[in-house]
């Protein structure tokens, strides 16, 4: 199997913020110790179908640079133009194979990790995002990031999400649902 070129396994989270700000979508590289350091945006989101009980989220599964699978939200770099919600649709899209439409922003992480020539300071914006169409594939990725794809219960993410910033950002999904539930 193709083992795309991804950040190590000791991600650090360092905050979840509410909100969206625009920042560059192109990376931009500081110098931190003996290191460089690259700072990159991507946008991704959790996407949602109905199920008995409640909802599932497609995931996708990919091979970090240690060989290790993890499990993971859809994410990726906005292209050329593209705002972080264009970018977050067609990003859940290739990888996953899933249409979406968006329903909120869900906030952004930040984490660090370590690459050989440099350190990466990552943001990624996440948005909630309804199943519109598509099947489940991992055909349409033009990076062969994503080596397999799921649809999750909710219940089941905290134990199938490989890093703890994103099973966050799944219970403020589970959040946003459980109150536009409550006020309907």
């Amino acid at each position: 199997m193709n083992r795309p070129e991804t950040g190590d396994e000791r991600r650090t989270p360092l905050t979840v913020s509410m909100g969206a700000r625009r920042m560059p979508a192109r990376q931009s590289t500081r110098q931190q110790g003996s290191l460089p350091t690259v700072e990159e945006v991507s946008a991704g989101g959790v996407i949602i179908r109905p199920a008995s009980p409640g909802f599932e989220v497609a995931i996708i599964a990919r091979y970090n640079r240690g060989g290790r699978l993890e499990w993971c939200l859809p994410k990726g770099h906005p292209e050329g133009t593209e705002t972080f919600e264009e970018a977050a649709l067609r990003e859940v899209a290739e990888e996953t194979g899933v249409e979406g439409a968006i329903l909120t922003s869900l906030g952004s992480i930040e984490y660090w990790f370590t690459v050989p020539s440099h350190r990466v300071h990552k943001t990624v914006h996440h948005y909630l995002m309804e199943a519109v169409g598509g099947e489940l594939s991992i055909e349409n990725d033009p990076d062969h990031e994503a080596v397999d794809v799921a649809w999750v219960s909710m219940d089941a993410l905290d134990r199938t999400l490989s890093f703890p910033n994103e099973r966050r950002i799944v219970n403020l999904a589970r959040a946003v649902i459980d109150e536009s539930v409550q006020s309907s």
